[in-house]
């Protein structure tokens, strides 16, 4: 899993540049929302793009107040939706170096941190400086590519003083000064493949035998039938090309043992102990679609939820 930290101070336009990010690309992303109080107005904002999976942690900001839980959260993500990219959208008066900071501390083979972007509000720079320059100046310094948004300057030579001030704050990230909604998908692959230290992230090869595979951990479904007919969809091909699936699987208060193998398939009961946990292995595997069938954080029908007790108000949707 790879995270990009979508930095920025309050009103820069960070949730706005998240949803043409998932516009633009066709990554499996899900967003981890920091929203700062109870009206959760971004999330709001992010569910009307149904290819984006939001996760929020509230009650607190994940740079001082919940840094434990934040990295747990973080933790969990990863080991029960396996995304390809986690994007973390801190609130706008976190500090993004305490953040990087924190998340450093859990990197390990299957975690990885993006350059962070920081986004910037042009018109508003001179009021962020002036009052909260604490907060404004770490974002920037801290930033791997810094992102002009709102602005009213309509030529080049208009932003030019900007991004020379800008470049006295922080010389070695890149200021992107055209409109990100008019940069071609080159510019965000290029976000989505830049590690921390600035080096280029290759994707690992494929060969002609190699497939894809999800790993996904808490898996329930209502009861027997249920698992029945998510086998029959499976080997139809509903959720991709799927040749080999295995796990244990909570239908209706029993834990269930299945197995795939190309078009067949067995189910069994199981008297030992184990969380319910599956892994599929296949080619286009359809990772959202299988997520909301088998997690119940991802059910059309749920509100919000919590996840893990010791982590309070982090829910999804």
């Amino acid at each position: 899993m790879k995270i990009l930290i979508v930095s920025g101070f309050l009103g820069a336009g960070k949730t706005t540049f998240i949803k043409k990010m998932a516009e633009k690309t066709s990554h499996d992303l899900v967003v981890m929302e920091n929203e700062y109080g109870e009206i959760e107005v971004d999330k709001i904002l992010l569910e009307e793009d149904r290819r984006l999976n939001i996760w929020e942690l509230t009650e607190g900001c994940i740079c001082c107040s919940m840094k434990s839980d934040f990295a747990s959260s973080v933790l969990t993500i990863a080991n029960t939706l396996d995304p390809e990219y986690l994007i973390v959208e801190p609130t706008g008066a976190a500090l993004l170096s305490n953040v990087i900071a924190n998340l450093r501390q859990i990197e390990y083979e299957r975690i990885s941190l993006l350059s962070p972007v920081t986004v910037v509000d042009a018109d508003g720079f001179d009021r962020c400086l002036a009052e909260y320059s604490d907060i404004f100046l770490d974002q920037l310094k801290a930033a791997g590519t810094i992102v002009i948004s709102k602005r009213s300057f309509t030529s080049a030579e208009e932003v030019a003083p900007l991004i020379s001030r800008l470049r006295s704050i922080n010389p070695f990230a890149p200021v992107q000064f055209e409109h990100y909604s008019t940069l071609d998908g080159g510019w965000w692959e290029t976000l989505l493949s830049t590690g921390l230290n600035g080096n280029h992230i290759l994707p690992p090869k494929q060969s002609a035998t190699e497939m894809e595979n999800l790993g996904l951990s808490g898996i329930s479904l209502p009861g027997p039938n249920h698992l029945i007919a998510f086998l029959e969809e499976m080997i139809r091909g509903r959720y991709g090309r799927i040749c080999r699936a295995k796990g244990f699987v909570e239908a209706g208060g029993c834990l269930l043992r299945f197995d795939i193998v190309g078009d067949r398939y067995t189910v069994t009961g199981f008297s030992g102990e184990t969380l319910p946990k599956s892994v599929f292995i296949g080619e286009n595997l359809n990772r959202n679609r299988l997520r909301k069938k088998l997690l119940a954080d991802f059910q059309t029908d749920t509100k919000s939820i919590r996840i893990n007790r010791p982590y309070p108000r982090f829910r999804s949707r």
